[in-house]
């Protein structure tokens, strides 16, 4: 049994939480959250699917602030069509299969010089996080994008001011936790604006062979970005793809260490790993939450939502519905099929998806062949994120015994 920081906001009590809440329906509205809950897995894959009646644009219902509008303007996951289908087509041209693919040789090597590192440092103990699950992806998306990786303390630092936010529990309504995370956010927005624009001009006028660069010069239609979207673009790739490949390394070494049996078939069968990287993304869905907005009124499962309501979809629970889902606490290598949500559904699927799943399938083989012994550590104990933002720990121990 995995010791861990004892928190009041821990994932067990946001799931204990939720199935309380699924009691009062599928889809219910929540007056001290001042929102519509949709917990049900068929309920939460309709409002994903339906993008002309949940709109993922939320602009009328979150408050202005200059330095998130300008953000906005090219994060595609925030957008609706036509919009959203001309950012998202133009920039998948840029960040393809292929480029996806090509970057397993880079990413095996990385995974190796940072465990090398980390066994110089101390032959038995590692913190996960800080040794590879932080640093891997970040030193793969910064290279992808043109970015200085020797820059990646500085990327941390803007994630944590977005996905630290404070009071964000059952007891806070969705518009006071906006209010609250803009105001946090703020400042470390409006650097990685100024940041980014600086790149981004500099790759305009200087192109190389990185994502950045040919972001500035991918045309459809005779249309090409501008240096405002691309930075939200940008941004989102920095941001969230590295941080959902951190949380995605620490949440299956804390499951597999919860799960002996589990652990050993998959050092017994290096092929159920893949398996394990998909129960673990929809037991510890590291995003646990979506928004919409409803453009109409909304007829959904047995409830009418009426327009112009905020509808917050739980990938947390509908990866939990047992109508979907047997026995959905268990961890089951053999569970198939595994229509997971945590990565979205219809045209927002997250365009990060492939990478994310290679990182943690290439770099979990290579901890597992290196370390014959992984144990999470009790002292100190591991500590995790505010569930109710994102699911992962914020550090994870090891004791490890090299080969």
């Amino acid at each position: 049994m995995v010791r861990t920081e004892v928190l009041e906001r821990s994932l067990p009590s946001l799931v204990a939480w939720l199935e309380r809440s699924r009691r009062q329906g599928q889809v219910h509205h929540d007056d001290r959250q001042r929102c519509w809950q949709v917990l049900g897995h068929p309920e939460v894959s309709a409002v994903l699917a339906d993008h002309t009646t949940f709109s993922s644009d939320l602009g009328d219902l979150m408050p202005r602030q200059p330095d998130l509008d300008l953000l906005t303007r090219g994060n595609f996951v925030r957008m609706d069509p036509p919009r959203h289908h001309r950012l998202r087509g133009l920039a998948s041209r840029a960040f393809t299969p292929r480029t996806v693919t090509g970057l397993a040789p880079r990413i095996a090597t990385v995974t190796a010089e940072l465990l090398d590192a980390a066994d110089e440092r101390d032959r038995d103990r590692l913190d996960l996080i800080d040794a590879l699950a932080y640093p891997l992806p970040v030193i793969v998306i910064a290279e992808l994008l043109g970015l200085p990786a020797a820059d990646r303390p500085m990327f941390r630092r803007w994630a944590d001011a977005l996905f630290n936010q404070p009071d964000s529990g059952p007891d806070t309504s969705l518009p006071r936790l906006a209010e609250q995370a803009v105001r946090q956010a703020a400042p470390a927005v409006r650097e990685m604006n100024s940041y980014l624009l600086d790149r981004i001009q500099a790759a305009r006028s200087h192109p190389a062979d990185d994502l950045t660069s040919r972001l500035t010069t991918t045309e459809a239609d005779g249309q090409r970005l501008t240096d405002e979207e691309i930075v939200g673009f940008v941004a989102l790739l920095l941001i969230a793809g590295h941080i959902t490949t951190t949380a995605t390394l620490g949440n299956t070494v804390l499951c597999l260490d919860e799960h002996p049996d589990a652990a050993a078939q998959v050092r017994a069968d290096r092929t159920l790993l893949p398996a394990a990287i998909e129960e673990t993304l929809r037991l510890r869905t590291p995003f646990p939450r979506l928004a919409r907005r409803t453009t109409t009124d909304a007829a959904l499962g047995p409830a009418l939502i009426p327009a112009g309501e905020l509808v917050v979809a739980w990938l947390t629970a509908a990866n939990r519905d047992e109508r979907m889902f047997p026995e959905p606490e268990r961890f089951d290598l053999h569970r198939q099929p595994n229509p997971h949500l945590t990565f979205g559904h219809g045209i927002h699927f997250c365009l990060g998806a492939p990478l994310a799943r290679l990182e943690a399938n290439i770099a979990l083989g290579i901890l597992l062949d290196r370390y014959p012994d992984i144990t999470v550590a009790t002292d100190p104990p591991v500590r995790h994120r505010d569930p109710w933002t994102m699911v992962g720990p914020a550090s994870l121990p090891l004791e490890v015994h090299p080969r």
